[in-house]
């Protein structure tokens, strides 16, 4: 193929590679239906580019004459290396997505057939799911993940669920299914994380938190102690890397609500994510759990199981100085917040025990955040009268101290 020239008027404007499905635009010009479907419809763009011109319409006509053509060029310079580029299929329309929509609404025990087809034309191209939009395949979609009592409700919502994911809603269309649907899609959402399968529970979590970033604060305040232990869940059983990043978000962004922080605890939050702090390194995660932590230790329930948990204070010493200078700072600020409001002699004696004493001395001596190094001042003068015959805090800090 290399050896050979390609003809110009051949070449996609856009990737210049060899056009396999040429398309006009209304401007006149011919493109390769994947890069300006890209163009059009990822890209949000509206102008035509190689003329700049705004383009009035988004349909792409098949260009049959120039892509029988590049197939003839194709097929007399097969000596060379060159393969036949197939006849594509023609895509799909407006039209007949209504009429599949349609015929599902009307006979209900066709309607995994037709979710079946729905995820086939949702992965043909960025034009199809354009098109799946403006028919209403998302109402559509989130009727379908209604809760029923009927045996198959699971699998037509795991079904339901995978075509929405990959549609990707916008931020306007999550507005309309959360107002629009009331509680109803998130309950739809949270039956998926209770009874589907892994991939399911991931799609779920990620729609989850899309959901609720357009919500509105009373959506945010009245979510249910069930929704953190269907998360919480999904964090225990590590189902995929984006799914665990998408619930660690998704916790850190409801627990300043209300009195999500403390439903976080009764759902068993702290535990589990000491759990998962003790067996991750990866940056971003460590920070993500330290901030969610941070924010249940700002509650008396949430400082008692973290002081509960045999390994709390001593991974989240262990944390600090090690991770980032995010994870420091939250490390030191969920001991200040045992220090200052759940300090005993047993508790600090564990800090004393587990190196979270000689971590904080540690601090006062490196390079971290002016904010970072005051809070470990303060948990340290505030108990300097315990820790002062402790080997590990240096003479020189001691006398800083009264």
């Amino acid at each position: 193929m290399d050896e050979i020239e390609i003809p110009a008027h051949f070449l996609c404007p856009i990737s210049l590679q060899l056009m396999r499905d040429p398309v006009t635009v209304c401007t006149g010009i011919t493109y390769d239906r994947e890069n300006i479907e890209k163009w059009l419809f990822s890209c949000k763009n509206s102008t035509c580019p190689v003329t700049k011109q705004c383009l009035l319409d988004h349909d792409l006509t098949p260009n049959h004459t120039l892509r029988r053509l590049i197939q003839s060029w194709c097929t007399l310079n097969a000596s060379f290396g060159v393969e036949r580029i197939p006849t594509p299929k023609s895509p799909i329309d407006r039209t007949q997505i209504v009429k599949l929509l349609t015929e599902a609404k009307r006979f209900p025990e066709k309607q995994l057939k037709c979710l079946t087809r729905l995820r086939s034309i949702a992965f043909e191209g960025q034009r199809n799911k354009a098109c799946l939009e403006s028919a209403g395949v998302v109402e559509f979609l989130a009727s379908t993940m209604k809760h029923k009592t009927e045996e198959n409700s699971i699998v037509l919502s795991e079904a339901a669920i995978e075509v929405l994911f990959h549609l990707t809603p916008s931020e306007a269309q999550l507005k309309a299914l959360i107002y629009n649907e009331g509680f109803q899609f998130i309950e739809s959402l949270l039956h998926v994380l209770r009874l589907g399968n892994y991939q399911s529970r991931a799609y779920a979590t990620m729609l989850l938190r899309s959901a609720l970033e357009v919500a509105d604060p009373i959506q945010l305040i009245s979510v249910k102690t069930v929704l953190f232990v269907e998360i919480l869940r999904v964090l225990r059983d590590q189902i995929s890397q984006q799914a665990s990043k998408a619930a660690l978000k998704l916790i850190v962004e409801l627990f300043p609500w209300g009195r999500n922080r403390i439903k976080g605890v009764e759902g068993g939050a702290v535990s589990v994510l000491i759990e998962l702090l003790l067996c991750t390194s990866e940056r971003r995660t460590c920070e993500l759990i330290l901030i969610a932590l941070d924010q249940l230790c700002g509650c008396a329930e949430g400082r008692a199981e973290l002081l509960n948990h045999g390994a709390g204070v001593a991974i989240v010493s262990k944390k600090i100085l090690r991770v980032s200078l995010v994870a420091s700072d939250r490390g030191v600020r969920i001991l200040a917040s045992i220090c200052r409001y759940s300090a005993n002699a047993r508790v600090l004696h564990e800090m004393l025990q587990v190196g979270a004493v000689s971590k904080l001395c540690l601090v006062l001596q490196v390079n971290c955040s002016f904010k970072t190094k005051e809070r470990a001042k303060e948990i340290l003068r505030l108990h300097s009268s315990v820790w002062k015959n402790s080997p590990c805090i240096p003479v020189p800090l001691l006398s800083s101290f009264p």
